[in-house]
């Protein structure tokens, strides 16, 4: 039997101590004119002030050492920062430890599966490593390494990748990446799926997810050939298995010294466990509700297949009332108050829309837990926070979590991850929610109140947590945001996320005023003291 990703974790961190006093956090609300609209991979959407970067510069002149010089210069001017109140900010020194891991640069290895940097990586990663942070995120991608036959894999970059970050004293976090980079806001690279996947879709497109309209998202492939022997011979999770099954063979002795420390699986878009229910390509911009993506003949096959079962052969058809992706809930029959979604053909379709969703990640997770037995496991979830204040939270619905205002869609997959001994690692965490009514008055956001809700979901679950942020951060409103969700105050219980990983490792980072803030970050995310440094 597996090792639990507890066991593992709980190896690592220090014992608990109880979370020391702090004092009264206040600040000031923002002007929404100095708001502007920023996108970020996977569709999360944040308002960030121009005051709110300056609040990452600081006074003190802090110069790198010889052996880590930091780069120098600052984005922004420091005109707006003497305007922002200095706050007090909570003390969490003596609070439990948490790993900081921080995403290493999408292209870090071409397609060739070379490195394109290393000696620039290895300044960076040493950098990384004086301010003590614990590790770095590497994608590895099944269209880089998979890219041109069925299990002909070459895993030489990533090799050499990982010398490189053992030799830095870090630790690995590795995405088995089984999407597409490339086409979601943010991303600066394109790396498809593997090539010999591609042929085959050419002349069976259904092996994508699809949508009412008919469009094919190439972006991953749809969970219903997770059983149908449609790759050339194997089915989808027959495929994700011996890639990762082929991954800890090679990489067995940075399993064996602890260099990788914990393996994410990808389980859909951007590597998340979701549908692609809001693609850019297809027009998608916030807040718009997404649309439901089991047009593929095999989903619509199961859907058929349910409604049968059920006694109701007429259910089997998705919504045909449900807008289009840049609709909002009020304006359609079946996510209004009181519409469709709520009626009885409603509950079944998305009870089955839902399950399907977990019943992937129990397939695919299941199979992880056989090829890396003894090491620790995480998934990844998608923070849909949009509408969340409405009855239908219909940005969730069709995005496949079943989370209405009469029910928690994020239990059942909570127990998921249970069965399999799985940490969720969760997005968003550095939003406020009074900053998204700032920027999108009508969509309804409530980022904090889902944090909430699914944090505790997990916890109640016992279940491991993990956090990553949805976009770039560098001031320390958003860190202290971080900091607050990873050790909630004043929790009887103690709990706290186990593991942070910062999105993501760029020159702007490691700018001197930046990093410095940065660094001050680290040391409460491990419990250290953390002077309140001027905010100018």
């Amino acid at each position: 039997m597996a090792v639990s990703s507890a066991r593992f974790f709980n190896s690592l961190c220090p014992p608990h101590t109880s979370l020391t006093a702090y004092s009264t956090l206040h600040a000031s609300s923002l002007n929404s004119s100095s708001y502007k609209s920023l996108r970020v991979k996977g569709g999360l959407v944040f308002s960030i002030s121009r005051s709110s970067r300056v609040r990452a510069l600081v006074r003190e002149k802090r110069e790198g050492t010889e052996d880590y010089p930091l780069a120098g210069g600052s984005t922004d001017n420091d005109q707006d920062a003497d305007s922002w109140p200095r706050s007090l900010h909570r003390d969490f020194a003596g609070t439990p430890y948490v790993h900081v891991y921080v995403m290493l640069p999408l292209g870090v290895l071409d397609m060739n599966c070379e490195l394109v940097d290393p000696e620039g990586l290895k300044n960076q990663l040493r950098i990384l490593k004086s301010v003590n942070v614990d590790g770095v995120m590497v994608d590895c991608w099944w269209g880089i390494v998979e890219a041109l036959a069925p299990q002909t894999y070459n895993w030489s970059g990533y090799r050499r990748l990982f010398q490189i970050v053992r030799e830095a004293g870090l630790k690995l976090q590795v995405v088995m990446s089984f999407h597409k980079c490339g086409g979601n806001v943010g991303d600066d690279v394109n790396i498809p799926l593997p090539q010999w996947v591609r042929e085959i879709g050419d002349s069976n497109p259904d092996i994508y997810f699809t949508d009412k309209e008919g469009r094919r998202n190439t972006e991953c492939l749809t969970w219903g050939i997770d059983k149908e022997r449609v790759l050339r011979g194997r089915t989808a999770v027959e495929v994700y298995f011996d890639y990762m099954r082929s991954f800890r063979v090679e990489f067995d002795d940075f399993f064996v010294d602890g260099v990788i420390s914990e393996i994410e699986v990808g389980l859909g878009p951007c590597g998340e466990l979701r549908y692609p229910s809001y693609p850019v390509k297809f027009g998608w911009r916030y807040p718009g509700i997404g649309a439901f993506q089991c047009y593929d003949k095999y989903m619509m096959k199961s859907l058929r297949k349910a409604a049968e079962k059920r006694g109701h052969t007429f259910w089997g058809r998705a919504p045909n009332n449900a807008g289009s992706y840049n609709s909002v809930p009020h304006e359609t029959g079946f996510f209004r108050d009181g519409g469709d979604y709520d009626s009885y053909y409603g509950r079944f379709f998305l009870n089955w829309y839902s399950q399907f969703l977990v019943d992937h990640g129990d397939r695919v997770l299941a199979l992880a837990n056989l090829a890396f037995e003894g090491s620790c496991i995480a998934a990844k979830l998608s923070g849909i926070h949009w509408w969340y204040k409405t009855a239908s939270h219909a940005a969730e619905l069709t995005t496949g979590f079943y989370n209405s205002a009469h029910r928690d869609g994020y239990a059942p997959i909570a127990a998921m991850l249970k069965k399999h001994g799985v940490a969720l690692n969760f997005t968003c965490v550095e939003l406020r929610t009074l900053n998204q009514h700032e920027g999108f008055p009508n969509a309804m956001a409530d980022p904090e109140g889902l944090v909430w809700q699914v944090l505790n979901a997990a916890w109640d679950a016992s279940i491991l947590v993990a956090s990553e942020n949805a976009l770039p951060c560098y001031d320390r409103e958003g860190y202290n945001k971080i900091l607050e969700n990873a050790k909630p105050r004043n929790d009887p219980d103690g709990r706290h996320l186990c593991a942070f990983t910062y999105l993501r490792l760029s020159p702007i980072l490691i700018e001197r005023r930046n990093f410095v803030e940065f660094e001050r970050f680290v040391k409460g995310m491990h419990g250290k003291a953390i002077s309140d440094l001027p905010l100018h």
